[in-house]
């Protein structure tokens, strides 16, 4: 089988690393893998593991260039001339639609995206994956899609690499003293510098708790105000000791290992909750907000917070540290393990073909 995937771009973030993942798993089941994108840092990683990347313009918005940059991907899919073609955003979505020709194409919708016409694009699909219960809840009740176009594929995560007895032992211990977590409580929320990602809240809830806050993700030259914005509220509530900004990471297995409790306190719904998954294969609890695809994940409700509710998070993190969930990685291994991603994304394709 030959499958192209599109994106806008191959950087930092949850759908570009399960792109990576699925061509890697592609390539090693026999097909053949073609990644289109934009360009990025993950492009290496890409072709690494036997893919192949083509660079085009499918990430700029632009109305006027739209028609050439159509011709351009055309070019490139007759060139190809792929078995299945894969949109996992709307901009390359959008290009493909109408460059494809008579080919079949899949999109999956990763978030619970505004609804206008230009959403609209990711229900048309001759077949449209949902990552979770929720968003496909949000996808049939906002757009005339059929039932039978659309199936449910959780994300999934590699048991191999998020295995608590293959981690790095010594990384562990230079990261700890790197950032002075030794012999402290570690709460860890992992994701982009977002105002989404509700970290205010977070380092409110630090006023209260006797332990260090790890976050754990990149600041987009956008999101340079923001940053210093939750800079500044670490020092006016007088919480800076506990607060460590660590920046983007490679080693995250290592991370959620050393870590007591991994949070996901979104404000808004988020389509799935990858971190919160990769958490548990390492036998990490989690706490994670009330909505969204948090509701597919967790193994237990009393995991689930109001992310607008300081006193409740407290309350919830005291009760996790003193009666931790069991059996975690098991979970993850029964419901959301790579292979069953892999195979249930084949199984579309072989539906369309």
């Amino acid at each position: 089988m030959r499958v192209v995937q599109l994106l806008p771009e191959l950087n930092e973030g949850g759908v570009e690393r399960g792109v990576v993942e699925f061509n890697r798993e592609l390539v090693k089941r026999g097909h053949e893998s073609f990644v289109v994108s934009s360009g990025g840092k993950l492009v290496e990683k890409i072709v690494a593991d036997g893919g192949v990347h083509i660079r085009a313009p499918v990430a700029s918005k632009n109305p006027f260039t739209f028609p050439l940059r159509t011709i351009q991907l055309k070019r490139i899919f007759e060139e190809i001339d792929p078995d299945i073609i894969h949109a996992r955003s709307r901009i390359p979505a959008w290009l493909a639609f109408f460059a494809k020709g008579d080919r079949p194409f899949v999109t999956t919708v990763h978030g619970f995206y505004s609804v206008s016409p230009y959403s609209a694009i990711m229900a048309k699909g001759d077949r449209v994956i949902c990552v979770s219960r929720p968003i496909e809840e949000y996808l049939t009740r906002n757009y005339r899609v059929e039932p039978n176009r659309v199936r449910i594929v959780h994300r999934g995560v590699d048991l191999q690499l998020f295995d608590p007895e293959r981690v790095d032992r010594e990384f562990m211990e230079e990261f700890s003293k790197r950032w002075d977590l030794e012999g402290k409580v570690v709460i860890t929320a992992v994701g982009r510098i977002t105002q989404l990602k509700n970290y205010e809240f977070l380092i409110k809830a630090m006023e209260e708790i006797d332990g260090v806050l790890l976050i754990v993700g990149g600041v987009h030259r956008k999101r340079e105000g923001y940053f210093q914005r939750l800079k500044r509220v670490t020092e006016r509530l007088g919480v800076g000791d506990k607060i460590r900004f660590v920046g983007s990471q490679q080693r995250l297995a290592e991370i959620y290992r050393l870590s007591h409790i991994v949070v996901s306190a979104s404000k808004r719904p988020e389509s799935f909750g990858r971190t919160l998954v990769e958490a548990m294969a390492m036998e990490t609890p989690i706490l994670a907000s009330h909505h969204g695809g948090s509701l597919d994940i967790v193994p237990e409700r009393r995991l689930l917070f109001d992310p607008s509710n300081v006193d409740e998070f407290v309350e919830k993190v005291e009760m996790v540290l003193s009666h931790p969930p069991q059996g975690l990685r098991d979970h993850v291994a029964r419901h959301f393990s790579l292979e069953k991603m892999v195979e249930g994304t084949l199984s579309v394709y072989r539906e369309l073909l």
